[in-house]
C-alpha cells in the first residue's frame, strides 16, 4: 500500500466532505425528489439477496465491485478472482478479434457464465457495452444515426423503438447491459462527444431519457426478471460533462448548483423514474471535484434526494483520476458511492487493494454490502439470480429486417434542410446525377465514432452487408427514377451532370479525439475546389454535410444551391435517399422533417451567442424558402486557435495538421496512459509517415532554442536507417532509435536549427515531421510537438537537403 497516496486521498474525502457541509450553496433539496420504480426490486429479492450475500466470502464481495475488460482478463482467472462483471471496450472483442461475429460473441459470454458459476458464490458475471447507436461493437448489426441526429428526429416513440430493437440486438449476442443512454446536454461544441448529446434543449433530453431507458429495458414489473430481449441501460455520464470550460473532454464545469440541476441533470430524474438500472459516473469535474470522487453527488444526491436504487458504476479507469488514487488503488471512489469500478487493465490491482482497505477499515462494510446489494438488484432484475438464469442469445436478432428499416427510418427524419434554393431538391426524376466528395461512398463518415471501433476510423462497407453507403444508396434511387448517376468519391466526374451530390464533413472521432480549438470545419480534402470546379462546368450544387455537431461552413454553404445537416445517419444509407431523391412521380418518399438539436454557428466562435439559424430550425419541400449570401468572415484568426506548436497530442494529430502513411505503414491505436492515447506504426516494407498542413513559420522557434519532440516507444528495432525529416531536410536518428530501450516510452528531441542547417525552409513548413524507416520497423508515438529542453541534444547527421 502506498501509505501517502492513500492519506492524500483519505485527505482530500475529509476536505470535500467538510467544504460541501461548509458551503452552503449545496443544497440536495434543488435536486428533485424522484426515486427507482418499486418495481425495481420488491421484498422477496431482497430476501433471496441477503440470504446470498450471507453465504458470500469478502472476495467474493470485492469481485462483484470491480469490472474487467474481456480482453485483460480469462474465464480461468475468475478462480481466484470472483470478478461480477466483464465489459467489453470501444476496441475489444472476443478473443481479440475485432470484427468477431454474433456466435463468437455467445461463446466467449457462456465461457465467463461458466467460470463464475464455479466462482463468486455461484452469482453470473454481467456483461456491458459500450452501444450507443444500435450494437455498435458488431459487425452486421444495426447502426442507428447518433444521439444528435435523433434530436434533430424529436420524435420520443422513435426513439423507444430504436431503443427496443438495440436491446433486441444486443441481446441476440448473449450481452446483458449497455452503457447508454448519454444524456449530457452540450453547451459548447468544441466538445469532441457533442454528437452523442441528444439536443442543447432539456425537455428533449428529458423525454428521451425516458423513452430509451423504457425501449433498452421495458416496463419493469415487480417480481419478474425483465425479457430476454432486455437489456440493463446506464443513464451517463452523471453529471455534467457537457458543460466543462472550453468544451474539454473529462474537464471541469465551473458552475453553480441551480444551473447543474436545471440543465445537465435534466435527463437523470425521467431516466431514474424509468427505471434505469445503473449510472455512469461522469470523468469530468464539478467546481474542481472529480464525479468518481464526489460523495455529495454519488450518495447524497443520486442515491439520496433522488432515489436511485440501481448500482453506480464507474467509467474507464476513472477512478485513478482522483487525488490520492490510482488506477490500482482508490477506496475514495467506493467510499464517494461509486458500487462498480471500470478497472479494464487494473482490475487485478485494484482487487487486492480494496481487499486491504476493506480489512483495514478504510472502506466500511456497510459500504461495500451496499455496493453488493445493489450489483445483485441488477443481476436479479435481469435474471442473472434465478436457476436458470434467463439466457441472452438470439442470433436471428441481429440486424433482423425490422430494425434496418427503422434505422432507413431514423436517417431520413435525422436530416435537416438549411438551404435549398431553385428547388434543387429532390432530385428529378431522369436527372443526370453525379455522387462526390470524400464521403460518398465512406461508411466510416457516415456511422462516425463508436462503430465497430471506439473512434471509428477504420469502419468499412464490408462490416455492415446489410447497409449501404449515402452515394450508392443515391444512385439506386436516381436510377430507379429513371436517371443516370455516377459515384466518384472525392473527384469531379467524367459524365456530364445535371445536379452533383458533394457528401463531406468530419472524420470519424470519438472522445478527446474530437476536441476542436474552435468551431471552423476545417476542409482539407478539397472541398470548396470540388464544388467551385461543379459550379463553373453548370451543375446545381447539392452539399450533405456529415458532421458531430453544428460547424461554420458558411463559405460552402454559399458556394452550395442546396445544404442539407445529415449528421451522422448510420447504416442504412437508403434513408438519406428517401428524402433527396424524387421517384419517378416526381415527389421523395418522405419530406424533411427534421428540425436543429442546436443552433448553428454563425462564425468559428464558441460557445454560439449569435447563431445563425436557432435552435429548431429547418426548411422542409413543404415550407420553403430561399436562403440569401451568408457572412463569412470567421470571427476569430483561425490560424491563432490552430495548433502551431502541437502536431500530435495523446495520439491525437492536432488541427490543421493531418497524419498521412505510405501503404507500406499500417496503424493502430493502442494504450500507454490512458484508452487508445497513442498510435503504433509496423513498416512491412520500407516506407514513411508523414503530419502534413499548411504552411507555418518556425523561424522565431529555431532562433529560440526549440526543438521537434517526440514521446515514443520503440516497439521493434529497425534492420535499416531510420530518418526524420522537416520539410525538404532530412536527418538520420538511426543511432538515438536503436539505443533507445525497446518496449519503454521515452522521448526523443531534435533540435530545429539541425533542420535549418540541413536546408530546411523554416519561414514555409507545410511537413512537421516525416519519419521513413525499413521493413520490420515498429513504433508507437504519443506525442509530437515543439519543446524547448533545458538542455539541447545534438544535431543527428545530414541525410539529405534541398530549398
Amino acid at each position: 500500500m502506498r501509505k501517502a497516496a492513500l492519506l492524500a486521498g483519505l485527505m482530500t474525502l475529509v476536505a470535500n466532505d467538510a467544504a460541501m457541509a461548509a458551503e452552503p450553496a449545496l443544497d440536495p433539496q434543488r435536486w428533485p425528489a424522484t426515486a427507482s420504480p418499486a418495481a425495481l426490486t420488491d421484498p422477496a429479492t431482497e430476501a433471496r439477496i441477503t440470504a446470498l450475500m450471507a453465504r458470500m466470502t469478502l472476495r467474493q464481495k470485492i469481485g462483484q465491485m470491480i469490472q474487467a475488460d474481456l480482453n485483460a482478463i480469462k474465464p480461468s482467472e475468475l478462480k481466484r478472482y470472483p470478478l461480477g462483471s466483464i465489459l467489453a471496450g470501444g476496441n475489444g472483442g472476443p478473443y481479440n478479434i475485432e470484427r468477431a461475429d454474433g456466435a463468437t460473441w455467445v461463446r466467449l459470454v457462456n465461457e465467463f457464465r461458466a467460470a463464475s458459476a464455479r466462482s463468486g458464490a455461484g452469482i453470473p458475471i454481467l456483461f456491458g457495452v459500450d452501444a450507443v447507436h444500435g450494437h455498435s461493437n458488431l459487425p452486421g448489426a444495426t447502426i442507428f444515426p447518433h444521439n444528435i441526429g435523433l434530436g434533430a428526429a424529436r420524435d420520443p416513440d422513435l426513439i423507444g423503438r430504436i431503443g427496443a430493437a438495440t436491446a433486441a440486438e444486443l441481446s441476440g449476442g448473449g450481452i446483458d447491459w449497455t452503457f447508454a443512454p448519454t444524456l449530457a446536454v452540450p453547451q459548447d461544441l468544441r466538445w469532441g462527444r457533442s454528437y452523442e448529446g441528444f439536443s442543447a434543449d432539456t425537455g428533449i433530453t428529458a423525454a428521451y431519457a425516458r423513452a430509451l431507458t423504457l425501449g433498452l429495458q421495458g416496463v419493469l414489473v415487480g417480481a419478474q426478471p425483465m425479457a430476454a430481449d432486455k437489456v440493463a441501460g446506464s443513464a451517463k455520464h452523471f453529471v455534467a460533462d457537457g458543460g466543462t470550460d472550453g468544451g474539454k473532454d473529462q474537464g471541469d464545469a465551473r458552475i453553480d448548483e441551480a444551473t447543474l440541476v436545471r440543465v445537465h441533470a435534466a435527463g437523470y430524474a425521467p431516466a431514474v423514474e424509468a427505471g434505469v438500472l445503473s449510472v455512469m459516473a461522469s470523468f469530468s469535474s464539478w467546481n474542481g471535484t472529480k464525479a468518481h470522487g464526489n460523495r455529495y453527488l454519488l450518495t447524497d444526491v443520486l442515491k439520496g434526494r433522488m432515489g436511485f436504487a440501481g448500482l453506480v458504476v464507474g467509467d474507464w479507469n476513472g477512478h485513478g483520476q482522483l487525488p490520492g488514487c490510482t488506477v490500482t488503488d482508490c477506496p475514495l471512489t467506493f467510499n464517494a458511492g461509486l458500487d462498480l469500478a471500470m478497472a479494464p487493465d487494473s482490475w487485478k490491482g485494484l482487487f487486492d487493494s480494496t481487499l486491504r482497505h476493506v480489512k483495514a477499515g478504510t472502506i466500511s462494510m456497510a459500504r461495500v454490502d451496499d455496493a453488493v446489494r445493489r450489483i445483485l438488484r441488477v443481476k436479479a432484475k435481469l435474471g442473472l439470480l434465478d436457476t436458470p438464469a434467463t439466457a441472452r442469445a438470439d442470433l436471428s436478432r441481429i440486424g433482423a429486417a425490422e430494425h434496418l428499416d427503422l434505422a432507413r427510418e431514423v436517417a431520413a427524419k435525422s436530416l435537416v434542410l438549411l438551404k435549398n434554393n431553385g428547388g434543387v431538391l429532390p432530385i428529378k426524376p431522369g436527372a443526370r446525377v453525379l455522387i462526390t466528395g470524400p464521403g460518398a461512398d465512406d461508411m466510416a463518415m457516415q456511422s462516425g465514432g463508436w462503430t465497430v471501433t471506439w473512434q471509428g476510423t477504420d469502419t468499412t462497407a464490408a462490416d455492415f452487408p446489410k447497409g449501404q453507403t449515402i452515394g450508392r444508396a443515391i444512385a439506386d434511387a436516381v436510377r430507379a427514377a429513371g436517371g443516370q448517376a455516377e459515384v466518384a468519391a472525392g473527384k469531379a466526374g467524367d459524365a456530364p451532370a445535371d445536379v452533383a451530390i458533394v457528401v463531406f464533413g468530419e472524420q470519424p472521432y470519438a472522445e478527446f479525439q474530437g476536441d476542436m480549438p474552435d468551431l471552423a470545419f476545417r476542409a482539407l480534402s478539397g472541398e470548396a475546389e470540388l464544388i467551385a470546379g461543379l459550379k463553373a462546368r453548370g451543375i446545381k450544387v447539392v452539399s450533405l454535410f456529415l458532421s458531430g455537431r453544428p460547424l461554420f461552413v458558411s463559405p460552402l454553404i454559399n458556394a452550395s444551391d442546396a445544404f442539407v445537416a445529415a449528421w451522422l445517419p448510420g447504416s442504412q444509407g437508403q434513408g438519406v435517399a428517401d428524402v433527396l431523391v424524387a421517384g419517378r412521380d416526381g415527389r421523395s418518399v418522405r419530406d424533411f422533417t427534421g428540425r436543429l438539436p442546436f443552433a448553428w454557428p454563425a462564425d468559428a466562435r464558441s460557445p454560439i451567442s449569435q447563431p445563425l439559424w436557432p435552435l429548431g430550425h429547418g426548411l422542409s419541400y413543404a415550407n420553403a424558402a430561399e436562403v440569401g449570401p451568408l457572412p463569412e468572415a470567421p470571427g476569430i484568426d483561425l490560424a491563432a486557435t490552430a495548433s502551431e506548436d502541437v502536431y500530435m497530442l495523446r495520439g491525437k494529430v492536432m488541427a490543421p495538421w493531418r497524419l498521412g502513411l505510405d501503404s507500406a505503414v499500417v496503424m493502430k491505436a493502442v494504450d500507454v496512459s490512458a484508452q487508445e492515447d497513442a498510435r503504433q506504426f509496423r513498416w512491412n516494407a520500407t516506407g514513411a509517415i508523414a503530419i502534413d498542413g499548411p504552411p507555418v513559420g518556425l523561424t522565431r522557434h529555431a532562433t529560440g532554442g526549440f526543438a521537434l519532440t517526440l514521446e515514443w516507444r520503440v516497439d521493434a528495432a529497425p534492420a535499416g536507417p531510420v530518418t526524420l525529416a522537416i520539410g525538404s531536410a532530412t536527418l538520420d536518428i538511426t543511432a538515438a532509435v536503436k539505443t533507445a530501450p525497446v518496449g519503454e516510452i521515452g522521448s526523443l528531441a531534435v533540435p530545429l536549427g539541425c533542420f535549418a542547417k540541413a536546408g530546411a525552409d523554416l519561414a514555409h513548413v507545410g511537413t512537421a515531421l516525416r519519419l521513413a524507416a525499413p521493413k520490420g520497423f515498429g513504433m508507437t508515438l504519443r506525442t509530437a510537438r515543439l519543446t524547448q529542453p533545458a538542455n539541447m541534444p545534438p544535431c543527428p547527421a545530414t541525410v539529405s537537403s534541398g530549398h
